[in-house]
């Protein structure tokens, strides 16, 4: 396995995990990344005294292998937090997540999602196989819910309707109360703790991005500043930036797909029409320092209605006090976009802010001492009715040239940070079968 030419092109956290394990059982790799710094999302910067992430990126953990690999990673540089996320709805703040907390919100809405979960229930087993999205939350949670959260909140998030998504992406992401939870999230004030994300892993000091930057440490023949110019599946060459003509045996990409067919110069025209197909959304990533201290006490909040810009924004300094100066806060709320429904980028940004007075998180005295705004052009793969079809055409085409997808944007799918760093593993494990 030592003598193969493995080529890595991404440095985001897929890709400097597939470097890590490989590295770590004796495989030579190069991995190229085409930003002055590795990391992917996985960044951060400092602006004024604040330290901003680059997307909203907390570590939930499921599986004891990451969780352990992180904590070597980290070492003492990490901290656990539960939970206090909340969704503001109906000029309110409730726990998340909606479906077990109903608690305060008007007596009709109540009403409408108790009585439909009650009949979800009723009919739960005479339901036929979902044919979609909307499908799956009616049958699931009953149309009062649907109608109140889930369907505004997929809606404004995938920039899609639901009823043009599949369920491909759902697994262990959507918490689904019992009916029992349900009434006692109605009666009193929910505790908000159901959920995979019910916990979360937080560096103590220096962003997100100290995680990247302990893997980086650990790499040999990282790459930065160098992204790949074009790659010939024929010839097995990827050039790239910084050092020109790379020979590959096997090589892995965690390069969005779109843009790896645009890089591939020698891919047949009936493959490249395949890449075109895929469909994703974006996210407008908005940071913002203040000068008043605690301007919440939550860690993120998720904004269901249409007439706010944002669909969730969250509390860096709820993460860890390293992040922002002595008495300030600081915060990011996102935006989605894509092709379906655009958004104006030169006034979204005024837009974020009047709408952030507009729910109370700033008033009209703050003052904002830093601004940081991230454009990330590929936020989420959407599963419409060609997702499937489509991407396993374009994975059987990958393997046939000894290229091993990997990653969010390399595999087309929906990860957490937690998957992303698995991915890289498996990408190494596969290399080594």
């Amino acid at each position: 396995m030592g003598k193969k030419k493995i080529i890595i092109l991404g440095g985001g956290l897929s890709g400097l995990s597939a470097a890590w394990h490989l590295q770590r059982r004796g495989a030579d790799c190069k991995i190229f990344e085409k930003e002055p710094e590795a990391g992917g999302l996985c960044r951060s910067k400092k602006v004024n005294g604040f330290t901003f992430d680059h997307d909203g990126h907390l570590l939930h953990f499921r599986h004891p292998y990451t969780f352990n690999l992180v904590k070597n990673i980290l070492g003492d540089n990490i901290a656990e937090h539960q939970r206090n996320s909340w969704i503001y709805t109906d000029h309110r703040y409730n726990h998340f997540p909606f479906q077990a907390n109903l608690y305060g919100l008007p007596s009709a809405v109540v009403k409408d999602c108790l009585l439909g979960f009650i009949d979800s229930r009723r009919n739960h087993t005479t339901h036929p196989k979902n044919e979609n999205f909307l499908h799956w939350i009616n049958s699931t949670f009953g149309k009062g819910i649907a109608r109140h959260f889930m369907i505004p909140y997929n809606s404004k998030f995938w920039t899609v309707p639901p009823e043009k998504l599949t369920c491909e992406w759902l697994e262990g992401f959507i918490p689904i109360p019992s009916l029992s939870q349900l009434i006692e999230g109605t009666i009193q004030e929910g505790k908000g703790n159901l959920g995979y994300n019910a916990r979360f892993w937080y560096p103590k000091k220096g962003g997100i991005a100290e995680l990247s930057h302990g893997l980086s440490r650990q790499i040999n023949n990282l790459y930065t500043d160098s992204p790949a110019i074009s790659i010939n599946l024929k010839k097995k060459e990827v050039y790239t930036k910084k050092t020109g003509k790379e020979k590959f045996d096997l090589l892995i990409s965690t390069i969005a797909l779109p843009e790896l067919a645009k890089l591939t110069v020698d891919i047949p025209a009936q493959q490249k029409l395949l890449f075109r197909k895929l469909r994703h959304n974006s996210i407008l990533n908005i940071n913002l320092g203040i000068n008043r201290q605690d301007a919440s006490k939550r860690h993120w909040i998720y904004f269901p209605e249409s007439n706010l810009s944002f669909f969730r924004a969250g509390f860096y300094h709820n993460f860890s006090s390293d992040l922002v100066p002595n008495g300030k806060s600081s915060l990011y709320a996102e935006v989605s976009y894509s092709k379906d429904k655009p958004i104006n980028k030169t006034t979204i940004v005024s837009q974020v802010i009047k709408d952030l007075k507009k729910t109370g998180i700033l008033l009209t005295g703050d003052k904002l001492l830093a601004q940081d705004t991230n454009d990330i052009p590929y936020g989420y793969p959407i599963y419409d009715q060609n997702y499937r079809q489509t991407r396993d055409k374009i994975m059987e085409a990958l393997n046939s040239h000894d290229i091993i997808p990997c990653g969010r944007y390399g595999n087309w799918q929906y990860m957490s940070m937690e998957d992303a760093l698995l991915d890289g593993k498996k990408a190494a494990e596969k290399i080594k079968a």
